[in-house]
This record gives C-alpha cells, structure tokens and sequence, in this order.
C-alpha cells in the first residue's frame, strides 16, 4: 500500500507513550517515513524501525485519508 497520499495524526496518547518510553519525535517520524511496515488487523498497521537495542512501533487506524497514530510501542 502506498502511505504517501495520507496525511498523519498523532493522538496525544500516542505522544505521551512516546515520552515514557524514551521515544522522540524524530524516531517517530523515520518510523513513518521509512520504517518497515506490517499488517496488523484488517485496517490497521504497524510501522516499525529499528535502533540499536529496541525497534519503535507505531501502531494506527486508517480512516479516510488519514492515518492516525494511536500508540507507541518499544520492543527491546
């Protein structure tokens, strides 16, 4: 699936995941834009991109033409 044409939205549950975990904005971004994408469900994905000790996950919702950002997750 192509990702280019949707616009994102990160929920602020998202965001505040994100801080407790040690995520930064910036790991959140290249996980979007250039991390490996899995399927997760019937409409969601998870968009993934590994760092040295832990892989961010970012897992969404699609509704229209916009993807929105649910939850952060970090597997170490």
């Amino acid at each position: 699936m192509d990702f280019s044409k949707f616009e994102f939205e990160l929920k602020r549950h998202a965001f505040i995941r994100a801080m407790q975990r040690g995520v930064t904005p910036d790991m959140i971004e290249a996980a979007l834009k250039g991390g490996r994408v899995e399927r997760h469900g019937k409409n969601r994905y998870k968009f993934c991109k590994e760092y040295p000790g832990c892989t961010v996950v970012c897992v969404d919702r699609i509704e229209g033409e916009r993807i929105i950002i649910v939850t952060i997750e970090v597997r170490r």
